[in-house]
């Protein structure tokens, strides 16, 4: 299913607690919430990469009960992050930025499920440009939303009153645009900012050095970020629609 030459890197992020599905995450991962018996959402995502991508090569950050997510999957590399109580998404990216240094990245943050065809059409293909995943018929309930303008991404953020949509928790990224991310993410975690968002870093890049991001929009297709109880709901949804 996949175009092209050259191996392709996915990297999951799911070093985090999962606070705000305390209590039902005190004793297991986010990642690790059983869609059915025998399936949680990280075995989902691998298992459909691995299927519309036999070569692909994929890279696991952990943190908060590292072990047990290492038992939940096999035929991966992990990352540690050791600082996961007190640092967000860009530290855990900083751990795995040896694997920036690849043509074709995607980064997937831990707690997105999405449905099978989105797979297939889309994030087992490789890509000439960045991009980030949106939903453009999200509108008010987004967590971090998007504004766009002529295809572009003006910026991102968890506080834009008005928006385009919502970012779906997925960026693809080519060679060019992987060291550039891979040098923003070093630098704004040697200043400190390691309680960032590593998405963060790609508004920097906007802000900073005139970033082209561009983005597909994925409101045709079922997705869910898995932040409360009424996504581990939808999520075991989309799962069952197999």
């Amino acid at each position: 299913m996949v175009k092209g030459s050259g191996q392709m890197k996915y990297i999951f992020l799911m070093a985090g607690k999962g606070s705000r599905l305390h209590p039902l995450t005190l004793s297991y991962p986010k990642s690790l919430y059983k869609l059915d018996k025998d399936t949680s959402i990280l075995k989902r995502m691998v298992s459909l990469i691995e299927k519309y991508d036999a070569d692909a090569d994929i890279i696991v950050v952990v943190g908060f009960m590292c072990g047990k997510i290492k038992e939940e999957i096999m035929g991966v590399t992990f990352e540690y992050n050791p600082f996961y109580e007190v640092t967000n998404s860009i530290a855990s990216l900083w751990f795995a930025r040896e694997h920036l240094e690849n043509e074709n990245i995607t980064i997937i943050n831990g707690d997105i499920i999405v449905e099978e065809k989105l797979v297939k059409d889309y994030i087992c293909h490789r890509v000439d440009r960045p991009e980030v995943l949106i939903d453009s018929s999200i509108k008010d309930a987004g967590d971090y939303n998007v504004q766009v303008n002529n295809g572009k991404i003006l910026v991102m953020s968890k506080d834009l009153e008005s928006c385009y949509g919502e970012y779906a928790g997925i960026t693809k990224l080519d060679g060019e645009s992987a060291g550039k991310l891979k040098r923003c993410v070093e630098q704004m975690v040697e200043c400190g900012m390691y309680d960032q968002w590593y998405e963060n870093a790609l508004v920097q890049m906007i802000f900073n050095e005139d970033f082209q991001l561009y983005y597909k929009d994925i409101s045709e297709y079922k997705w869910t970020e898995v932040d409360c109880v009424s996504d581990m709901l939808l999520a075991k949804q989309i799962h069952m629609s197999l």
